[in-house]
């Protein structure tokens, strides 16, 4: 008669921590998956909006104060921080009205339309630029293949209400328009072409300023100096640290989470843990989409 022997208690504890370690990656890996989907599909909007609504109290009582920046620089010479209110763009036509921020990287991108820093400010003479999210977080330039030719829409700065015509919309292998012509100005609208988040080039829209330019101070971030994550359709460049940290927290939690399942109950677990994993995959599922093209 054979006798079984018991497996060594080692041998036990380790298969043991391995499910629990491959459980807690596979509850990762979906929260991650749902968490970016929920982030690009539906949370990011709401985020937007918010921020919206913040940079448009704030703009409002720098226009109320006088103190609205008007150049690259602020009132005491340093530049504008990224992020910062400079204009309110109104297209009737397309029903939008969005506050302008300062810079047009991924993470200025994700509260509203962006100014490129080395063009002068809205309503100023020279060629300004402005980039704006065609989908996700609420997609403020989603409809700007809409405009024709002729149709006017307003920025208003620190310096005024600045009108706008639009003179065309351009894809990838249109002519540009003409230069603009001493003391003239210019605005370009610039978004993603393509499938909704599945950006496959750029779409401009070019409008010339039909209201009279205001003072345009000199330029102290020279044109072709901005780092390259701040043109169109660029990613972020460098390690994304605090993706990294957010995605550790992630992992120690969902391990967690395996090892409470078993030794606390399914309903405690429940509990105690799902906000916590639900938070947290929020916060990598925002790192991730700060990842994504900025024009998305």
């Amino acid at each position: 008669m054979t006798v079984a022997l018991p497996l060594p208690l080692t041998r036990v504890r380790s298969v043991t921590a391995a499910r629990h370690l491959a459980r807690g990656a596979l509850l990762s890996l979906a929260a991650l998956l749902l968490g970016v989907t929920a982030q690009l599909l539906l949370v990011s909007g709401v985020q937007e909006h918010s921020a919206q609504h913040a940079a448009y109290d704030e703009l409002r009582g720098r226009l109320a104060l006088g103190t609205a920046p008007v150049a690259q620089t602020d009132q005491q010479g340093a530049l504008l921080a990224p992020g910062t209110p400079v204009g309110l763009i109104d297209i009737p036509r397309l029903g939008m009205s969005q506050v302008v921020l300062e810079g047009t990287d991924s993470s200025v991108l994700t509260d509203g339309p962006g100014h490129r820093r080395d063009t002068p400010m809205p309503g100023q003479a020279g060629t300004s630029v402005l980039m704006g999210r065609a989908a996700a977080y609420g997609g403020p330039f989603g409809t700007l293949g809409s405009l024709a030719e002729g149709d006017r829409f307003t920025v208003t700065t620190g310096q005024g209400r600045a009108t706008y015509q639009v003179l065309d919309v351009r894809r990838a292998g249109d002519p540009a328009p003409p230069a603009v012509a001493g003391g003239s100005g210019r605005l370009v609208l610039v978004t993603a072409t393509g499938p909704r988040f599945v950006p496959s080039g750029v779409l401009r829209v070019d409008a010339d300023l039909v209201s009279r330019a205001f003072q345009t101070p000199q330029a102290v971030i020279r044109s072709g100096t901005l780092p390259a994550s701040e043109e169109p359709l660029a990613r972020p460049s460098g390690v994304p640290w605090p993706l990294v940290m957010w995605l550790q927290a992630l992992l120690l939690a969902a391990v967690a989470a395996v090892w409470a399942w078993h030794r606390w109950g399914r309903h405690q677990t429940w509990i105690v843990f799902a906000p916590l994993v639900a938070v947290l995959g929020l916060q990598v599922a925002t790192r991730t989409t700060e990842l994504l093209p900025n024009l998305l």
